[in-house]
Formats: C-alpha cells, sequence, structure tokens
C-alpha cells in the first residue's frame, strides 16, 4: 500500500496520531501557500485576481463534496458560522442535541432563547436519538457526524429514515471530524445544514471551514450578519444581500480559503477511493487490537460501524509514556484519544500497540 509519508514532514521522528485534534501541513499546500505570501510581498494584492480564486475555491468545494456552488459559504471555522446560523433561527424552537458533544455545537445553542432537550451518546446511540425525537418533538436537530470524544459516527442509513419520517426537522451537522476521511455527497445525503472547519481530516490549515446548505434552509433560516463583501457592490442596498453573503463579511483571507483549495485539490489526486479506503482498512485492524485488549468502552465494542477515531483507556501515566516514545495523541474524556489518517501506517499502529502491551 502507498506511503504518503513523504508528503508531511511532521511525520518524521514520531508517531501521529493526533488528527483529531490537528491536522497535518502537506508539501504542496505549503509549497503554494510560500508562493502566495512570496507574490503578496513583492508585487501587493489584485483585488481582481482575489475575486477569481474565491471562485475557484467554491468551485473546488462544490465539486469535491456535490454540493450547490450558489448555495456554500465561506467561513474562517465552525463556530463563527454556527453562531452565525443560530442569530438567523427563529427563537423559542426546541432543539435536539447530544450530551457531551462538541462545546462549540452544545454551547451557542445553550447560550440562546432555545427549547433544548438532549439525547445521550452512550449505548445505542440512535435509539437514544429516535426515542429522544418521540418524545420531544424537537424541530432541529444539530450534532456532530462524528463525536469528538468517543469517535462514534452516527449511522447515515439511520439519519436517512429519520429524516424520511420526520420530514420537517432540520438536521443541522458539524462534519469537522468527518469530512476528509469518506466520499461525501451532501445532495443526496439527509443534512440540511453540513458545517465544518477544515484544519482537521481536511488537511487545509487554520483560519478556513465552510457552510453548505440545502436550498430550502432559505424560507427557514434568516442570518442578520452583514458587511462589506456580502453586498456586491459599495451601492448596493442591505436588503439584497444573497444568502451565504450573510455568512462572508468582511474580506475573506484567499490564504486561508486557497489552502482548502490546495488541499482537495491533493486529496483529489491521491483519490477519494484510496484515501477511504486506507482510514477504513486501519480503523477496522485498530478496533480488533484495542478489544483484544480491552481498551474500548461497551458502546464502541457493540458498534458494527466506527470512524477513525478510538478513545482508549489510559491515565495520564500511559499518556507520558506515549509522548516519551514519540506518539502524538491527546487526553480527552478521561482517556486517551487517537486518530489514524491516510497518511498513518500499519507500522504507526503497532508501534502504539507496543507501548500499549507494555503496560
Amino acid at each position: 500500500m502507498q506511503d504518503f509519508k513523504k508528503h508531511f514532514p511532521a511525520l518524521q521522528g514520531r508517531t501521529y496520531l493526533n488528527t483529531p485534534a490537528s491536522g497535518l501541513l502537506s508539501k504542496p499546500v505549503y509549497n503554494w501557500r510560500k508562493e502566495q505570501e512570496k507574490n503578496f510581498l513583492e508585487n501587493g494584492n489584485d483585488y481582481g485576481a482575489t475575486l477569481e480564486t474565491l471562485v475557484a475555491i467554491r468551485k473546488k468545494v462544490t465539486n469535491f463534496f456535490r454540493a450547490s456552488e450558489e448555495n456554500i459559504a465561506l467561513v474562517p471555522n465552525f463556530s463563527f458560522g454556527l453562531n452565525t446560523l443560530l442569530e438567523g433561527l427563529p427563537q423559542k424552537q426546541k432543539i435536539l442535541l447530544l450530551k457531551d458533544d462538541y462545546p462549540s455545537i452544545n454551547w451557542p445553542v445553550q447560550m440562546r432563547d432555545f427549547d433544548i432537550c438532549f439525547a445521550e451518546t452512550t449505548g445505542n446511540v440512535e435509539e437514544n436519538i429516535e426515542a429522544a425525537v418521540t418524545k420531544h418533538r424537537p424541530t432541529v436537530f444539530i450534532f456532530s457526524i462524528v463525536q469528538w470524544l468517543s469517535g462514534v459516527k452516527i449511522d447515515f442509513d439511520f439519519l436517512k429514515e429519520l429524516k424520511a419520517y420526520h420530514p420537517d426537522l432540520l438536521l443541522i451537522v458539524d462534519g469537522t471530524q468527518y469530512l476528509g476521511t469518506e466520499k461525501f455527497n451532501f445532495e443526496d445525503s439527509p443534512f440540511d445544514v453540513v458545517g465544518t472547519s477544515t484544519y482537521k481530516w481536511l488537511l487545509s490549515g487554520y483560519g478556513n471551514g465552510f457552510f453548505l446548505f440545502k436550498e430550502s434552509m432559505k424560507e427557514k433560516i434568516f442570518p442578520k450578519t452583514i458587511g462589506f463583501n456580502s453586498a456586491a457592490n459599495f451601492n448596493s442596498n442591505p436588503e439584497e444581500t444573497s444568502f451565504v453573503k450573510h455568512f462572508e463579511p468582511g474580506h475573506l483571507a484567499v490564504l486561508n480559503y486557497g489552502s482548502l483549495q490546495q488541499s482537495l485539490q491533493f486529496m483529489e489526486e491521491l483519490g477519494a477511493d484510496t484515501i477511504q479506503n486506507k482510514i477504513e482498512m486501519l480503523s477496522k485492524k485498530a478496533k480488533s487490537a484495542f478489544v483484544e485488549l480491552g481498551l474500548l468502552s461497551e458502546t464502541i465494542v457493540n458498534r458494527e460501524n466506527h470512524s477513525a477515531i478510538y478513545n482508549i483507556q489510559g491515565d495520564d501515566a500511559l499518556f507520558q509514556k506515549l509522548k516519551k516514545n514519540n506518539i502524538i495523541c491527546s487526553q480527552r474524556g478521561g482517556g486517551i484519544r487517537v486518530g489514524f489518517h491516510f497518511y498513518n501506517s500499519e507500522e504507526d499502529l503497532e508501534k502504539l500497540l507496543e507501548v500499549l502491551k507494555e503496560r
């Protein structure tokens, strides 16, 4: 199987299993960024070229995720996009959240005047969600496709059935721990909105993200955020601002969004199937080994499909031992979180297992 380590200098001399915290920068993206900075240094800014670049970035996102170019908003990160969305969502609605979901999802909802209910993420999470929807009758469900603490990936077939049985339930999801791990077609998905930061599995660095909207959201969400760049020109009326442009006030950082474009191009060249197959292979091998060592919760052991993220049982002493062996991961939720991207290898997994078995 192809070795991708040559594209990522940060992998030299360490076992990097920390993509759930931050993805790595590839040489192709770095070289592009370096050239852009050099050009800005020597020639200044060409605003016309900037606008052309932004059009190209939207086209790349459109093609990669099978979305509508007119319904893509470029945002600096998921948190900004969600807060902007929530300000445009009519208040007093009943919103379903998942307990222990990422703070950037739950906190903004809890800070506003919504009627909130929760579903548990332990046990069978899909059954918990269905029970919560039946009991509370929420109008909106906001959640992460992949849970940041456990790596639980909400089953897509279940979500399609949920949307079919509850077509008026808005599904607004965070794809930050999911997008970049497998092929994804937004238009064919059950989701009404998908937002993401792109510094993790999409390997695009910081300060860039995007939101994808279904066309129908223009009649259900009424964002108020605005600034120059939102309007077509200086003489435009604020009321004429298009839906997605409310998410893009002010000048956009072309270096950041261009990094997203270049990273998507790089991943396309490697092959979406190749990336997905590599991640699935490593994830399955990791789960089998972790189960054998008794390192996973019962919730994870009993799930048929899982993401590339695992939270294994381990205390601070084990975490420090992993660091001493140049294995990079994170302490999360009372355990140790590891993740496997396409640039990881079976040797990385074996190195981790060697240390775990020494306990």
